[in-house]
């Protein structure tokens, strides 16, 4: 994976863009928290929440060059 990439002539970090596939994973991944009514089993929502974008962004760090994605 290249430190990288070049949007529109402006480079942009690669762990910044998969920074940003991590929080929208995350948010996504909250309202079906929230929805199903689990924060109510959870004493900080800000930890747990906070712990699953780095958890997702840690995924993506390991998955997207394991797949072939180029970045």
């Amino acid at each position: 994976m290249t430190g990288e990439i070049a949007l529109g002539g402006v480079y942009v970090p690669t762990l910044l863009l998969l920074a940003l596939v991590a929080l929208i994973l995350s948010w996504g991944v909250t309202r079906l928290i929230g929805a199903f009514g689990l924060y109510r089993f959870l004493a900080y929502r800000a930890a747990v929440d906070l712990s699953i974008f780095v958890l997702m962004l840690g995924a993506l760090v390991i998955l997207v060059p394991a797949l072939g994605i180029r970045l």
